[in-house]
């Protein structure tokens, strides 16, 4: 069993949205890594970096990502950081991987202020443009598919991504 698709990309991409969108249309189903690692943790990711620290949850995201691509036939989306590690990385070239492409203006548009999202509570813009300059070249790697996000709605952009995962 492998999943259908694997969505990448920064914050702010829609991988969650354009993720489930997709999966609705190809009637298939949907999950999120992180919501997957909150539910093993017993807690929000945030608590996890200040409880247990990145580490630990970076050791959970590797975990949780391997199962999920052996036991998981639906749309799974992974957060902005899971494709950091080399391991994990290996294992999505094995796989049909869509790279949600997004521009720092969109993305901080649609991801606020960060709240939520513990690697964005200091200086969000340019932190999150720090992230996108240094993860641009690795969800490249990974990917099958590039879309790009910017200025479209997640109805156009699910669907150009189920047409993708259809040819």
């Amino acid at each position: 069993m492998a999943p259908r698709a694997v969505f990448v990309g920064a914050p702010g991409a829609g991988k969650s949205t354009i993720g489930l969108l997709t999966a609705e249309l190809l009637e298939t189903e949907f999950a999120d890594a992180d919501t997957i690692i909150e539910g093993r943790a017993g807690k929000p990711i945030p608590e996890i970096f200040i409880d247990d620290g990145e580490d630990t949850f970076r050791a959970l995201e590797r975990e949780t990502i391997a199962t999920a691509l052996e036991e998981f036939d639906g749309i799974l989306a992974l957060g902005g950081g899971a494709i950091l590690h080399d391991g994990t990385r290996e294992l999505l070239r094995k796989h049909t991987v869509v790279y949600l492409s997004v521009d720092l203006s969109d993305a901080v548009k649609r991801v606020g202020l960060g709240a939520g999202r513990p690697l964005l509570a200091i200086n969000p813009r340019a932190t999150l443009k720090y992230l996108l300059d240094q993860r641009r070249p690795l969800y490249a790697e990974v990917a099958t598919y590039t879309i790009k996000t910017d200025g479209r709605e997640p109805d156009e952009i699910a669907t150009e991504a189920a047409a993708l995962l259809q040819s």
